[in-house]
């Protein structure tokens, strides 16, 4: 099995994944823990820098008792010109697992396409699935539920905003998007989740999209990738700002959500970012319970 996709996980499984790391955050101590993995490996290919994937998949691992390899472009002969084919081939033969964090979706789809063994999508243009389990586990742990959750998602319509399109809907969440005109989720992915029962709303009016939401949830304006675009992307999303002024028309519990990077007075403010209804801290400590939980799931 592989995690390409949020999709590629069912409602139950996703609800076992969360109550798995669960369990791993809580006794993250016990010893047992480090013979879940043993004596296994897991490639990790970075085509993007990376901070919380690198680390969450280094830790997870060792936590497990196995053993991660950061292998960057230029580590691997991908960068000389090697076909994703044969990588996935020879990398098969060796590891018992594959996670890459990638420019382009295809390059990991085509990676689980020809892989002997899992192949984790750590992001990719399209997707961010550990990035969403982790914002799932997040707001369970805050509101004991998913189902029936309203998710406000405020500016660019990127990988992570469509891996939440795809978890509202499965999860049976209410799902709003607001961005600029030209900037909104993928098509493809806003009609896989009108297939998987649960619609997801778009507009420009960023206070519409958070009037009433349990969780408020932004990114940076200028993705790794997208650098080219910035004085016009800053431009664009002016008023996507999330700060206190826009945070009071959500729920007086509402929580703010950010998967990091962020750049501070841009898109979210030191004083939402910092304040008691940020959970961006638990957030990202999350990414290290939740990717552990998928490791044992995809590599015992």
């Amino acid at each position: 099995m592989n995690l390409i996709s949020i999709a590629d996980l069912s409602a139950e499984e996703i609800s076992l994944v969360l109550d798995r790391a669960d369990e791993l955050k809580a006794r993250r101590n016990d010893p047992k823990s480090r013979s879940i993995l043993a004596g296994k490996s897991l490639a990790t290919i970075f085509e993007k820098p990376s901070t919380r994937t690198r680390v969450s998949l280094e830790v997870a691992m060792t936590d497990l008792g196995g053993h991660a390899l950061y292998l960057s472009s230029k580590d691997l002969q991908l960068g000389r010109g090697e076909t994703i084919v044969d990588t996935a081939r020879v990398l098969s033969r060796f590891v018992h697992g594959i996670a890459a964090r990638v420019y382009h979706h295809s390059t990991v789809e085509e990676l689980g396409r020809y892989a002997a063994v899992p192949v984790i999508n750590s992001l990719s243009d399209v997707e961010h699935p550990c990035q969403i389990l982790a914002d799932l586990m997040t707001m369970r742990e805050r509101f004991s539920r998913l189902e029936g959750l309203k998710v406000a998602w405020v500016g660019d319509g990127n990988n992570v905003c469509n891996s939440t399109i795809l978890a509202a809907a499965l999860m049976g969440m209410e799902m709003v998007v607001a961005s600029p005109p030209g900037y909104g989720p993928n098509r493809k992915i806003l009609d896989q989740a009108d297939r998987l029962g649960g619609g997801t709303v778009v507009v420009t009016d960023p206070v519409k999209a958070v009037r009433g939401a349990d969780v408020v949830e932004t990114d940076t304006w200028v993705s790794m990738g997208d650098e080219a675009e910035t004085a016009k992307r800053t431009a664009a999303f002016g008023r996507y700002q999330v700060n206190a002024g826009l945070l009071r028309h959500a729920k007086s519990d509402a929580i703010v959500l950010h998967c990091l990077p962020a750049h501070r007075g841009q898109e979210i403010t030191d004083e939402v970012m910092d304040g008691p209804q940020s959970l961006i801290l638990d957030q990202s400590e999350n990414r290290l319970h939740s990717v552990k939980a998928v490791l044992e799931k995809l590599m015992v």
